[in-house]
C-alpha cells in the first residue's frame, strides 16, 4: 500500500503545482478575474477533497530516493518555446495528475473520493477551453512568429492523409499549420480539423483553416485564411470577432496595402514561383513583389507559392523570414527530414 500512498501525495503536489502556474499566468499575464477564480478554487479542491487524509499519505513521502527527476532529466522533454506551450503543457500536467489519483483511489476502494476526483478533472477539461480562448490575442500578435508555414495538400501526399501528414510537422517542431482541402466534404473536412486542432493545441502549434470561416470557428482554430476571391476582410472580421487572426493571400503591392489596412494579421505573398498545388491560381509574381513586401508591409507576411530547397536559398536572400513548402513537405517521403534541410537553409541566410 505504501506506493499507492506515495503516488496519490506526489500527483497533488503535481496537479496543485500545475494549476498554480496556470493560475499565475491568468493573473498576472491575462488579468483575468474569473479565469483566476475558477483555476485557485479547483487547487483548493483537490487538496482539501482529501480532508484528514492528506497529512496520513504525506508521512509516505520519500522524495530523496524518487526515480523521477533522473528519469525527466534523460528524456529533456520539459522546454517550452512560448505562453501556449507552456498552459498546454501544465493543464496536461494537472489532467494525468488528478486521473492518476482518481483511478488510484478506486483500486483502494476508495470510490467516494474517487467520484470526486473525477468531477475534478472534468472541471479541468472546460477551464481549458475557456482558458484557451483567453489566449487568442496571444497568437494574433505572434502569428507568424516562425519560419515556416506548413499548409495540409492531401492530394499530394502520397496517400497519406492529413492527420498523418501534420502529425510529421508537428513532430518535427513545425508551429503554424494551415489546413487546406478543396475536395473533401463538409463532414469529412470538420473531422480532420477537430483532430488537427487538438494536435496542434498540445503542440502549443497555431491552427489555421482555409477559407471556411464557419469550419474554423466550430473547431476553435486560431484563425481563418481567405482569397482575393473569398469574402471580403471586414465581413471575416466581423464573423470572427477580434479574437480570431485572419490572413490573406496577396499577389500585388495594392492588395497588400488594402489588407493592412484593413486590418488583416497578415498577408501571403505570392506566388513567388509557379505553382500546381492550386487551381485558377494567378502567374508568378517573382521577387518584385516579395521585394515590396520587405520594404513596405509592416505585419507579418509568409512567401509561398512554387517554392522548393533548390530556390529557398533566394527567396530567403529577399528578405522573406517565414516561408511555405507545400508540396516540399507533404510529398516528402521523409517530412522530418525536408523540414530540417529547409530549416537549414533558412538559418543559414537569416
Amino acid at each position: 500500500m505504501e506506493g499507492f500512498e506515495r503516488l496519490i501525495d506526489a500527483n497533488i503536489n503535481r496537479a496543485s503545482e500545475g494549476l498554480r502556474v496556470l493560475e499565475d499566468i491568468s493573473r498576472f499575464s491575462l488579468n483575468n478575474r474569473e479565469l483566476t477564480s475558477k483555476l485557485k478554487a479547483l487547487r483548493h479542491d483537490i487538496r482539501k477533497s482529501m480532508n484528514g487524509y492528506a497529512f496520513d499519505i504525506i508521512q509516505y513521502r520519500d522524495s530523496d530516493s524518487d526515480i523521477g527527476p533522473s528519469v525527466s532529466e534523460k528524456l529533456a522533454v520539459d522546454g517550452k518555446n512560448d505562453i501556449r506551450e507552456l498552459v498546454a503543457a501544465n493543464f496536461k500536467r494537472a489532467q494525468e495528475a488528478v486521473r492518476s489519483i482518481e483511478e488510484t483511489l478506486k483500486v483502494m476502494g476508495k470510490d467516494e473520493l474517487s467520484r470526486i476526483y473525477e468531477k475534478i478533472r472534468y472541471g479541468l477539461y472546460s477551464v481549458e477551453k475557456e482558458f484557451s480562448l483567453a489566449l487568442k490575442p496571444f497568437v494574433r500578435v505572434d502569428c507568424l512568429k516562425t519560419d515556416i508555414y506548413c499548409l495540409t495538400a492531401e492530394e499530394h501526399s502520397k496517400g497519406r492523409d492529413n492527420i498523418e501528414v501534420v502529425s510529421r510537422m508537428l513532430e518535427a517542431g513545425i508551429k503554424l499549420i494551415q489546413y487546406r482541402e478543396k475536395d473533401k466534404t463538409m463532414l469529412e473536412k470538420y473531422r480532420q480539423c477537430i483532430k488537427i486542432r487538438e494536435m496542434t493545441y498540445a503542440a502549443g502549434a497555431t491552427f489555421i483553416v482555409n477559407d471556411h470561416i464557419e469550419l474554423a470557428k466550430s473547431v476553435m482554430a486560431d484563425g481563418v485564411h481567405i482569397g482575393q476571391d473569398d469574402l471580403p476582410l471586414y465581413a471575416a472580421r466581423q464573423l470572427v470577432g477580434n479574437s480570431m487572426l485572419i490572413g490573406v493571400s496577396t499577389h500585388s503591392p495594392q492588395q497588400a496595402v488594402k489588407a493592412v489596412e484593413g486590418g488583416a494579421d497578415y498577408i501571403g505573398v505570392g506566388p513567388i514561383f509557379k505553382t500546381f498545388t492550386k487551381k485558377d491560381v494567378c502567374d508568378p509574381v517573382g521577387f518584385e513583389y516579395l521585394d515590396f513586401a520587405v520594404e513596405n508591409v509592416k505585419i507579418p507576411f509568409v512567401a509561398i507559392g512554387g517554392i522548393k530547397l533548390h530556390n529557398l536559398g533566394k527567396v530567403a536572400e529577399h528578405g522573406a523570414k517565414c516561408v511555405a513548402l507545400v508540396t516540399e513537405i507533404v510529398g516528402a517521403d521523409d517530412i522530418g527530414e525536408i523540414i530540417a534541410s529547409a530549416r537549414k537553409i533558412m538559418k543559414g541566410v537569416n
